[in-house]
């Protein structure tokens, strides 16, 4: 899977943009432990693909790692579908709610680690 080009929509590139520049304060915070191959591979922030923006995203290993705040809580069939979606084009998928970020962060740096060795091997 590893570098897989995946199309996505043209108009959605200034809405990417956007939102890497007001960043929530959970990306903020997830993404300063995960940027820079700190996790031995390279992420991007809020990447276009599909029809979708998702927020963290290695091409190397087709792993999107997803931050869920509150306008997720009611959009579980939506996100499913695009889970589903995403999925089809082999890329895999880690979702963290705020909360988890927040409170446990160890534990989301660890999870993301675990997948990306697993994706590795």
């Amino acid at each position: 899977m590893a570098n897989k080009i995946i199309k996505y929509r043209n108009d959605l590139k200034e809405k990417a943009q956007e939102l890497r520049r007001n960043q929530t304060s959970v990306e903020k915070s997830l993404w300063q432990l995960i940027r820079k191959k700190r996790m031995g591979v390279e992420f991007h922030r809020q990447v276009p693909i599909l029809d979708y923006i998702v927020d963290f995203y290695c091409h190397e290993i087709g792993l999107i790692v997803e931050v869920d705040g509150p306008s997720h809580e009611e959009s579980f069939l939506e996100d499913s579908k695009r889970q589903e979606r995403l999925e089809k084009e082999g890329l895999r998928l880690l979702r963290f709610k705020n909360e988890m970020i927040y409170e446990n962060i160890e534990i989301v740096i660890s999870q993301i680690e675990l997948k990306i060795k697993e994706l590795l091997d």
